[in-house]
């Protein structure tokens, strides 16, 4: 069967040139000046380490799953001469892949702009090719999970991890699919969705499949519950005054980060007047450098729509022991375990 566009007017995206989000606010955030090891935990396209190492003279290990961008940045290694170290792995697994304590640490949450712009990839829903979503290339892949999870854990998984509002409708009309036909393609998907949720309309900010999608793609990745083992990782590697810069694009991600800062830095409500004993809290792992978090400016998100929803939040970790690690407490959705 040769894949057809399930909605003919839908517009061709061109493949833009990578622009790393919020820039010079990370470098704000990061102040490498002052640092002598930093940890780009996303290395993707390298953006984010070739500013760094440009900033300053300083040593950057750099981490990504994905081997295609490993492989693409062994050339800026070579160019930086021994000052940009690019080490395959996932950032959950950061401290054993830095192997020592760091100065500071830099994570760029979700999809790069280059797997979603490689059809082959299977990230976006407007490219056709096979429905994959693998980062590392290795599990479980998109189609493997709509083709096989129960009716009802796939709607879970929707709603849970994509914020759908219409994951059951969605999840039904994706087994009526799989029942004719397996799904195999991105269009195939967006097909099925598109029977649930009809077109995309003008007035439509975003296409009817984003947060299946979405869902998806964190699922396949295991995204927060890696994002989670990165920021505790992160809290135990930092050394004091060392810096934790995140940027994330979703909610979701946002969320478990913005627990994560507040709870390491104290800024969590105290305990009911009528708990028993008393309101006893570890002392902060972390200072926060600024209230809440950065935005990119106007200038920016019209350059780079894909910057409209980031938002970058930082720490300054101080002498304190590192708190337990519990993903659970930062919000990390706990979704009930299903046999693929």
């Amino acid at each position: 069967m040769t894949p057809t566009n399930p909605t003919p007017n839908r517009p061709e995206a061109s493949a833009p040139r990578h622009i790393p989000v919020l820039l010079r606010e990370v470098l704000q955030a990061l102040a490498p000046a002052d640092r002598e090891v930093i940890v780009d935990g996303t290395f993707g396209a390298g953006g984010y380490s070739k500013a760094i190492l440009d900033a300053a003279k300083c040593r950057v290990i750099a981490i990504d799953r994905d081997p295609a961008a490993i492989a693409a940045g062994q050339a800026w290694a070579d160019a930086y001469a021994g000052r940009l170290d690019i080490r395959h792995g996932t950032f959950g697994n950061l401290e054993d892949l830095a192997g020592e304590m760091v100065d500071g640490v830099v994570l760029d949450i979700g999809v790069s702009s280059m797997q979603l712009d490689e059809a082959e990839r299977g990230f976006s829903f407007l490219r056709d090719g096979p429905l994959d979503m693998r980062m590392s290339g290795e599990g479980l892949s998109a189609a493997d999970v709509v083709n096989n999870l129960p009716q009802e854990a796939l709607a879970d998984l929707i709603f849970v991890l994509g914020e759908e509002p219409r994951s059951r409708a969605i999840a039904r009309a994706i087994i009526r699919q799989r029942e004719i036909e397996t799904l195999r393609t991105t269009f195939d998907l967006v097909r099925a969705v598109e029977r649930a949720t009809g077109p995309q309309r003008a007035k439509d900010r975003t296409h009817p499949a984003t947060r299946t999608f979405q869902a998806l793609r964190i699922h396949v990745n295991g995204e927060l519950d890696e994002l989670a083992s990165a920021l505790f990782a992160a809290e135990r590697i930092l050394k004091p005054g060392g810096r934790l810069v995140v940027v994330t694009f979703h909610s979701l991600e946002d969320r478990v980060v913005k627990r994560f800062f507040a709870q390491r830095s104290g800024h969590v409500p105290s305990t009911s007047r009528h708990a028993p004993g008393p309101d006893v809290r570890p002392e902060p792992s972390f200072d926060l450098p600024f209230k809440g978090h950065v935005e990119a400016g106007e200038a920016e998100t019209a350059a780079n729509p894909r910057a409209r929803s980031a938002k970058l939040r930082a720490g300054v970790r101080t002498t304190a022991p590192a708190f337990p690690a519990d993903s659970v407490l930062i919000g990390v959705p706990q979704l009930k375990p299903v046999r693929h």
